[in-house]
């Protein structure tokens, strides 16, 4: 019989649809995407098609905007919002309008065009990590900014327009919904329970076992109790932690294993699935770190939401979560020495 269950940090309803269970075979994804290998700006030795850089890690003794770099930031070159301008508000009748201001941020993750950052070894995942992490420590020295959000699109269908493995990041001047509900959620809980609702959800889970993916000294991999998508999964610090930029160079490597490990997971289970990776963190100017706490949600791109998931605010997921939990624990997955090529 379908379930009805209830997110208690996003306080949305999700209808657990039973009666439709599907298997990891029913979303592989075999069809292969056509290349763009040779148009690509973010290969080595293209350096001259994006903007200028901003951040890499390279080799010793090579200069800016040249070959010789693992990972390599850059500003987008078609950007959602734009560094210059200011962050007044007017009023239009009823409305309220304000410049388009922000910084929009690619991370290029490799100079291999073609593996993803699953395939990468860890210690190259920890470089992603420290990119992420001077990029989002530093424009919150810009204080028209509100918000830095981190974000990954893998595959087309899931909103990449390049192959070329790169995430995103998008700093905003207002923050936006879903971060604020999610921080009235766990500000409510804290005033109720006097408790971080994601460590007391984390308690909950580790002792009953069922949606547990994968551990490690430092963080949790878990199936959502309430999953909106097919194999949606999270990744949370097993320490209170309310803030991505306050995660501790000691932490780095722990994260980037668990980070890869689920993503390979998903490609083992999956074949290599789009999905959409974001990293949920505390508004810059908030206080609430008693309440908070940061945590990436891996969304694989698998189902189509369709007129009753907009119209209701619902959403259809006909995989159980305990079920998705199970087959990405007993995926078999290999640590990469190398980066592989796919």
């Amino acid at each position: 019989m379908p379930e009805l269950r209830k997110d208690p940090m996003s306080r949305r309803w999700v209808i657990i649809a039973t009666e439709r269970a599907a298997r990891p075979t029913d979303f592989r994804q075999e069809d292969p995407e056509p290349s763009d290998l040779d148009k690509c700006p973010f290969c080595e030795g293209r350096e001259e098609k994006t903007p200028p850089e901003i951040f890499a890690f390279r080799a010793p003794g090579t200069a800016p905007n040249s070959p010789g770099w693992r990972v390599r930031v850059v500003s987008n070159k078609f950007p959602a919002l734009r560094i210059e301008g200011q962050t007044e508000r007017t009023k239009v009748g009823i409305f309220t309008r304000m410049d388009g201001v922000g910084a929009h941020e690619v991370i290029v993750e490799t100079t291999n065009h073609h593996t993803h950052l699953g395939l990468l070894p860890p210690e190259h995942i920890a470089d992603v990590v420290r990119a992420y992490l001077q990029r989002y420590r530093d424009l919150r020295g810009d204080t028209r900014f509100e918000y830095v959000l981190l974000f990954r699109n893998h595959r087309r269908r899931a909103g990449a327009s390049l192959s070329h493995p790169h995430s995103q990041l998008i700093a905003l001047p207002i923050v936006p919904k879903r971060a604020s509900e999610e921080v009235e959620a766990a500000e409510m809980f804290f005033g109720q329970e006097g408790a971080c609702i994601y460590c007391t959800m984390l308690a909950q889970e580790v002792d009953a076992k069922q949606r547990l993916i994968f551990e490690n000294e430092k963080f949790t991999v878990l199936a959502p109790y309430a999953s909106r998508h097919p194999f949606e999964t999270w990744i949370l610090p097993k320490q209170h932690q309310a803030d991505f930029g306050d995660l501790e160079p000691a932490s780095e490597l722990s994260f980037a294993q668990a980070l890869g490990e689920t993503l390979r997971r998903l490609d083992s289970c999956l074949h290599n699935p789009p999905y959409n990776f974001i990293i949920h963190t505390l508004p810059y100017k908030h206080e609430t770190r008693h309440a908070y706490h940061w945590h990436v949600e891996i969304i694989p791109s698998l189902t189509h939401v369709a007129g009753f998931e907009w119209g209701s605010g619902f959403y259809i997921n006909p995989v159980i979560p305990e079920e998705a939990a199970r087959f990405l624990r007993e995926a078999t997955t290999t640590v990469p020495a190398v980066a592989k090529i796919r």
